[in-house]
Formats: C-alpha cells, sequence, structure tokens
C-alpha cells in the first residue's frame, strides 16, 4: 500500500462513511458502507476491515467490495496462490480484489456500482 498523504484522507473519508446508508435515485437501489482499522494480520495487512455494499429495492446484493472471509476463485494451472482476504461480490461470481489504498477502494466500488445501475 502507498503511503502517501492522498491516502490518509481516503482512509479518513473511507472511516467517516461507516454505517452509513445511501438510497440512490435510480430504481430503488441503496448502498452501504463499513469500514474499521484493526490490527493488521496476514489477510488484511492494510488494517482495513471493510464492507461496501450495493443493494436493490427488494434488499437483494448486486455488487459488494469486502474482506470478511477468504476469496476462493476457481484457480488455473500455475496461478499464484492469493494470500489476502480482500475480494469483490458482483451477483453470484466472486473475484480477488488488489487492494491498494481507501481512496482507490471507494472509487473502484462507485465505478461498479455505476456500472451496475
Amino acid at each position: 500500500m502507498r503511503s502517501d498523504r492522498r491516502n490518509d484522507y481516503g482512509l479518513e473519508t473511507l472511516l467517516s462513511l461507516s454505517g452509513y446508508v445511501f438510497y440512490l435515485e435510480s430504481g430503488g437501489h441503496w448502498v452501504k458502507f463499513e469500514a474499521h482499522q484493526v490490527a493488521p494480520t496476514k489477510y488484511i495487512p492494510h488494517g482495513i476491515s471493510y464492507s461496501l455494499t450495493l443493494h436493490d429495492r427488494n434488499n437483494v446484493r448486486i455488487v459488494g467490495y469486502d474482506n470478511a472471509h477468504r476469496c476462493i476463485p476457481k484457480l488455473k494451472k500455475y496461478r499464484a496462490k492469493i494470500v489476502t482476504w480482500d475480494h469483490v461480490h458482483k451477483r453470484n461470481k466472486v473475484s480477488p480484489y488488489e487492494f491498494d489504498s481507501a481512496d482507490q477502494l471507494v472509487e473502484d466500488f462507485w465505478k461498479t456500482v455505476n456500472s451496475f445501475i
């Protein structure tokens, strides 16, 4: 993870959004932010536990960025083993997410949200 000043503000922003639910103007969709600082571990080396989700009007999760559990994607032969728990849920598909910074996480989340609504 890079350690420039921008990331400090990004982390502050992400943490300040924790617990907020935002209702979007399109079709009853809503997003929820959860983020907390934790002690860094092998699985959460950046020290941020997070869950950013997009839901439809029926409360079904459409998109989720989180690190609450291990991501087990279909492995290809000779592929590197994934150690961190950062991943993305898009409908019923789960894929690894390369965490770079809190800034980038929020930006990537909103880009994905905009592609689904």
